[in-house]
């Protein structure tokens, strides 16, 4: 049912918003390496509802209980279970919509599938699921940091307002919109404050950086490093698009000013390529962007139709993300960090 993601370092996920919890199986991890269960937490709670006033503010602890895999602070080499348990449903926030379907949501979609949907905040298509992403991010940044490997994300873009060229790594942790520049950090705070009081919603994008990347990762058709990436980043909730590299900047370029000339040591002094050519890292940083669009769930009133095809009228309610930029920076560079783990060691695999 596609509920899994990666080859050899694997993830399964389970649960749906309004259930009893959340959770995953992480098959493929190395034994005897140490997991920091609080780095695993501290990514949660940047993930976590509630975490500040721009988010939505259902109530979660989103507290990891790790079930088998981990034995004294070390890896044993066996399939890693974990659960998050939910606690703050509100399903009755949800009763509205039983019967009828969300302009832009999966619930149409979900019920022409399988002939029923969980309409209990989403069921199985809310975001809520990509916590159990962002456990197996963790274990994997924290792999590939003993690789010297280092993944970081941020929010670039909100509505109209863009970063400029002035970036303080520094700044990322240190506002709510997760912005590496104060001062566009509280322009994109007060507009999306702006747009939660109209009762609207707003999109927005995220880079994320993956620096000291090895060569030779991806294969060279069809797993693409890059198309595994694209995959990855296009597969979490509101995405609507991805780029890396130059992106759709290139097409207004020449190739005499797109091509990147190769130094002695191999490294090349421009990286429009985004660190990968022919579906294969060169060696260079990774570069991508990734496109979120608006929270489909807004507090205005929408046409839509019901069950059985009638037209009905769709009132916002619930608790919901004015933008979900914020909180989906640690998502991507959970996914970010899970592709390049899982080719890291597919590649392993080839010299055996």
């Amino acid at each position: 049912m596609s509920s899994s993601f990666g080859k050899i370092f694997n993830l399964s996920s389970f649960g749906e918003s309004h259930g009893v919890a959340i959770g995953g199986v992480i098959d493929g991890v190395p034994p005897n390496f140490e997991i920091d269960l609080d780095f695993i937490q501290a990514d949660l709670d940047r993930r976590k509802p509630g975490q500040s006033a721009i988010v939505t503010q259902r109530k979660e602890s989103d507290t990891v209980e790790i079930l088998s895999g981990i034995f004294e602070g070390k890896t044993t080499g066996t399939p890693i279970g974990f659960v998050i348990r939910n606690h703050d449903q509100k399903s009755k926030d949800y009763s509205h919509i039983k019967d009828n379907f969300r302009p832009s949501h999966a619930d149409y979609t979900y019920n022409e599938k399988y002939g029923n949907r969980d309409y209990r905040g989403g069921g199985r298509s809310s975001a809520r699921e990509t916590a159990s992403r962002v456990v197996a991010g963790a274990i994997a940044k924290q792999i590939l940091k003993s690789k010297g490997i280092e993944i970081v994300g941020y929010v670039d873009q909100v509505g109209p307002i863009k970063l400029n060229d002035v970036i303080d790594y520094s700044e990322i942790e240190n506002n709510i919109v997760r912005c590496p520049n104060k001062k566009i950090a509280e322009e994109m705070e007060t507009f999306i404050k702006a747009i939660k009081k109209d009762g609207d919603t707003v999109g927005g994008s995220i880079t994320c950086e993956v620096k000291n990347v090895p060569s030779g990762l991806g294969e060279p058709v069809f797993d693409k490093l890059h198309a595994e990436l694209g995959k990855a980043m296009l597969s979490i909730n509101a995405v609507k698009g991805f780029e890396y590299g130059s992106g759709f900047s290139s097409i207004a370029m020449r190739g005499s000013e797109h091509n990147d000339s190769i130094n002695a040591d191999g490294s090349t002094t421009t990286n429009f390529s985004g660190g990968i050519q022919g579906g294969i890292s060169n060696g260079m940083p990774i570069n991508m962007r990734i496109a979120f669009k608006p929270v489909a769930t807004i507090m205005k009133d929408q046409k839509s139709i019901d069950i059985d095809g009638k037209d009905v009228i769709v009132s916002g309610k619930g608790r919901h993300d004015p933008c979900v930029v914020p909180r989906a920076v640690v998502i991507v560079e959970a996914m970010a960090a899970m592709t390049i783990l899982d080719m890291m060691m597919r590649n392993q695999a080839l010299n055996i």
